[in-house]
């Protein structure tokens, strides 16, 4: 059952070596604040992080996340290419045993109507009892339209799986949820 008493928790993950480091200033993870905050309509907080690339940073600041935090939605953005150090499909699915296949599907598909190269990105969404975890490409330009694709069902799932309630600007994006 969702809870709708408190404020939903939104963790913002940037999975970059460079920006993690500070070697360039990290624009994915401001551009899918910004998205929400244009979004939402329910009252939300958000945690950001910053980390590096590979299997370990990524599993654990989910975890961390959601089991410490009690983050209901995170939102992840880096590493889903195939190069050797993009493992943060790996790694969400290592910390979210319950993969929902269909949001890597929808965006990859709308990805593919702009870019040929997004056949090579490996996002999917997954989730650890009542947190849902979305995995977005690290390219500004790709997560509002990930973002855009996938946020009709977010609602629904959160209610789904005992996570806060969220609800969305109709005029941005129209949430989806069954008549009862």
């Amino acid at each position: 059952m969702t809870d709708n008493k408190r404020p939903a928790v939104i963790g913002v993950v940037t999975a970059s070596d460079r920006a993690s480091a500070g070697v360039y200033k990290d624009e994915s993870g401001p551009a899918i604040e910004a998205y929400l905050t244009s979004v939402l309509t329910t009252p939300f907080r958000i945690e950001r992080r910053v980390i590096p690339d590979g299997f370990e940073s990524v599993r654990d600041t989910l975890i961390d996340l959601a089991d410490a935090v009690g983050c209901d939605l995170v939102v992840t953005t880096g590493g889903t290419g195939p190069s050797p150090r993009d493992l943060t499909p790996e790694a969400t699915l290592a910390a979210c045993p319950r993969e929902l296949p269909g949001f890597g599907e929808l965006m990859r598909q709308v990805s593919l109507a702009q870019t040929p190269t997004a056949i090579l990105s490996r996002q999917l969404a997954a989730h650890r009892g009542k947190c849902l975890v979305i995995n977005l490409p690290g390219k500004p330009a790709a997560i509002e339209l990930c973002l855009n694709a996938v946020m009709p069902a977010v609602p629904y799932c959160l209610d789904l799986i005992g996570a806060a309630y969220i609800e969305t600007d109709p005029a941005r994006v129209k949430a989806f949820r069954p008549k009862k």
